[in-house]
């Protein structure tokens, strides 16, 4: 039954990415419209994320912030499914503006290790082949359920001749080997990790239990951090990659600091572009100790 599920959604998959770029976005958007329309899990998830985010925002405004919020997720979800079809370039041909492209080519000459540092903001899929066609890390990522969707991930993922490694002890060990020998590497900063793995730090007027991973490599300028983001131009014409240097804080000797110093980055970034965050992710499931659970 596995294997019937998974040729079933790989197949969808090619097929959808044989429909025009406009047509993609707007079935994207149409889906995000009624995600928002019609009561569902995303939507719950989102709002209850989004008040406690921007807990400013009165409840006019936070629908049209959940709104937009869907919408652009569903257009996330859509684009990516042609991003994980397509040859690289033809995700790269997308990249319409890049900012502080000077940064990551300072770190990769720096003889250091480099780790690219994401979110869950703008697509991370187009990102990806963008970041590749830079240098060639490996890719840190969580596998979907699906072998057969994971094997065409790994597939397309490294078209541009890197390597991926998923988030198992041996991923996560051949990432630190990588960035120790002076390689380079690619992790998203925000998925909630276990408790012993993280810090409570501050975001978005909350706090989010936030991974102490990429501040650990970075510990002491033993390697060099640049955030990395694809956000989606405003007229749909494809995106706009921007990258940043890590701040001085990350590369604290204390943990917690270099933690809050990577969590108020992304938050940045979010602010900057609230609605193309995945908010109907369960970001904030573990919360901090005496505070009720939000799903």
């Amino acid at each position: 039954m596995e294997r019937l599920k998974g040729a079933l959604v790989v197949g969808s998959l090619r097929l959808f990415a044989r429909l025009p770029w406009r047509v993609v976005q707007r079935l994207g958007a149409t889906l995000g419209w009624l995600m928002w329309k019609l009561p569902n899990g995303s939507r719950t998830v989102a709002s209850i994320n989004l008040s406690k985010c921007f807990p400013e925002l009165d409840a006019a405004a936070h629908q049209r912030l959940l709104r937009r919020s869907l919408m652009d997720i569903g257009r996330t979800l859509t684009e990516s499914a042609c991003a994980w079809i397509w040859p690289a370039q033809r995700s790269l041909d997308l990249v319409r503006e890049v900012e502080g492209l000077e940064v990551l080519q300072a770190a990769l000459a720096s003889g250091k290790g480099v780790v690219g540092i994401t979110s869950h903001l703008g697509n991370w899929e187009v990102l990806n082949h963008f970041y590749c066609a830079q240098c060639q890390p490996i890719i840190f990522y969580r596998p979907p359920k699906l072998k057969a969707v994971d094997e065409l991930l790994r597939q397309q993922r490294v078209q541009l001749g890197n390597r991926v490694a998923a988030s198992t002890k041996e991923g996560i060990l051949s990432v630190i080997k990588e960035v120790r020998k002076g390689g380079a590497v690619g992790i998203p900063a925000d998925p909630e990790p276990s408790l012993s793995s993280g810090f409570f730090v501050p975001f978005c007027a909350t706090q989010a239990l936030t991974s102490k991973f990429v501040p650990g490599m970075l510990k002491g300028g033993k390697a060099l951090g640049v955030f990395l983001h694809a956000l989606r131009l405003d007229d749909g014409s494809g995106y706009k990659v921007i990258l940043e240097a890590a701040p001085e804080g990350m590369y604290s000797e204390d943990p917690q600091t270099a933690v809050a110093a990577m969590s108020g980055v992304i938050e940045k970034y979010v602010r900057a572009y609230p609605s193309q965050y995945m908010w109907s992710m369960k970001r904030f499931k573990k919360r901090p100790e005496g505070e009720k659970r939000w799903y």
